[in-house]
């Protein structure tokens, strides 16, 4: 992942990523460039590669991974989500009315079943799930209050199934 010094935009007309501490760490945000209603397209799922899961990847089915090699890999985790990613239609969609310098997040879990770096979750929702660490390991009744990707929910079934 690139370090504030070495970053170069892919979509500045849309976004701004938020670089918080020294230059050469990671902690970083997704920023709103513009404002978005509920339900707008964000950016479209372009220039995707396939590779293994790794913290940066993002699940697109039951056993496919993918880099996003775009702005959009700053999105960080929230479950109270401003972002879904719409993987069938290949878009990341407004979950919220969202003004200009908002962050953009989405709930990991929606599109990963097992994570490769599972992290405490501080987001301070009121429907935080406390560590983030894939669908597979949050109850079924837990997961019903987000928006999951299809392979997940097929992958719910499977285990529920058990």
């Amino acid at each position: 992942m690139p370090s504030s010094t070495s970053y170069k935009p892919t979509h500045p007309e849309q976004f701004l990523v938020k670089w918080i501490g020294d230059p050469e760490n990671y902690n970083s945000k997704l920023l709103t460039a513009k404002s978005y209603k509920k339900g707008d397209v964000i950016a479209s799922l372009e220039g995707l590669t396939a590779g293994p899961k790794a913290y940066s990847s993002v699940q697109i089915s039951e056993d496919e991974h993918v880099e996003l090699n775009s702005d959009l890999l700053y999105m960080n985790h929230s479950c109270s989500p401003t972002a879904v990613l719409d993987l069938k239609r290949r878009a990341v969609l407004a979950n919220a009315d969202l003004a200009t310098g908002d962050e953009i997040t989405f709930f990991y879990p929606s599109t990963e079943w097992d994570m490769a770096q599972p992290f405490d979750c501080w987001c301070g929702s009121t429907s935080c799930i406390k560590v983030v660490q894939g669908a597979s390991k949050i109850d079924t009744t837990t997961l019903k209050n987000f928006q999951l990707s299809e392979h997940i929910q097929r992958l719910l079934v499977k285990r529920d199934e058990n």
